[in-house]
C-alpha cells in the first residue's frame, strides 16, 4: 500500500531554514546544520537515509526548492536525491506555471499547476505504478520545502511524518508549523545518533 510520507529536518525551535533563505543560500543562515546526520558515517544515520530513499516512489516538492535543486548550485550525481543509494524516482513539482528550461534535463519530472492535492495524486499513481512495476511497496515523499509540507499536513493528505530533528536552534527561518494539523501524531519510532534524533509518527 502506498503511503504519503512527509520527510523533513527541522531544528530545535522548529525551523527548516536559517534566516534569510534565498536562491543563493536555500537554506538560509546556519541551514546546512540541519542536515549534517544526512553526511554522517553514522551507521544509524546512513540506514535511515538508505531506508528513506529505497521506499521512494515518487517524491513532492514546491517550486522554491525545485528551483534550488535545478539552480547551477543544486543537485549533482554525487549531491541529490538518493545519490548513491536509489534509481531516480518520479519528480512531482507544485508551480503556478512550469519552468521555460531546466538544467537536470535527465530528472522524470511532472509539473502540477492546479494545487498541492492534485500533486498528491498524480504522485500516488505514479508511485503505485512503480510500485507494481517493481514488486514492492512504495511511498509518496513530500520533502519540501517547509511551505509544501507544512501545508500537506494542514489539509491532512499526510499518512506518516518523518522529522529529523537537529540538535540546533535557528531563531528565525521557515517555520514548520503554522497551523493545526487535522489528526493525532502517534509514534511509531525514534533513533538517536550524534547528529540527530529521527522521528517517525502516524497521523491517525
Amino acid at each position: 500500500m502506498t503511503h504519503i510520507i512527509a520527510d523533513i529536518s527541522v531544528s530545535l525551535d522548529g525551523f527548516v531554514t536559517g534566516p534569510d533563505p534565498g536562491p543563493d543560500n536555500g537554506l538560509g543562515t546556519g541551514g546546512e546544520a540541519l542536515h549534517t546526520w544526512a553526511f554522517s558515517d553514522d551507521p544509524d544515520d546512513r540506514r535511515v537515509l538508505r531506508e528513506a530513499t529505497a521506499r521512494s516512489g515518487a517524491v513532492v516538492l514546491g517550486r522554491r526548492l525545485f528551483d534550488l535543486v535545478d539552480g547551477p548550485n543544486g543537485w549533482s550525481d554525487e549531491s541529490g536525491y538518493g545519490a548513491g543509494q536509489v534509481g531516480k524516482p518520479a519528480f512531482v513539482v507544485v508551480t503556478s506555471s512550469p519552468p521555460e528550461s531546466m538544467r537536470l534535463t535527465d530528472l522524470d519530472r511532472t509539473f502540477v499547476t492546479t494545487g498541492l492535492p492534485d500533486a498528491v495524486t498524480v504522485a500516488r499513481e505514479r508511485a503505485e505504478a512503480a510500485s507494481s512495476a517493481g514488486g514492492t511497496d512504495l511511498d509518496v515523499i513530500l520533502m519540501g520545502g517547509g511551505a509544501t509540507v507544512g501545508s500537506a499536513l494542514a489539509a491532512g493528505l499526510v499518512d506518516v511524518l518523518t522529522l529529523h530533528l537537529a540538535p540546533t536552534l535557528l531563531g528565525a527561518g521557515t517555520p514548520l508549523f503554522t497551523g493545526g494539523v487535522p489528526g493525532t501524531p502517534a509514534q511509531r519510532s525514534v533513533t538517536s545518533t550524534s547528529t540527530a534524533t529521527h522521528l517517525t509518527y502516524d497521523i491517525l
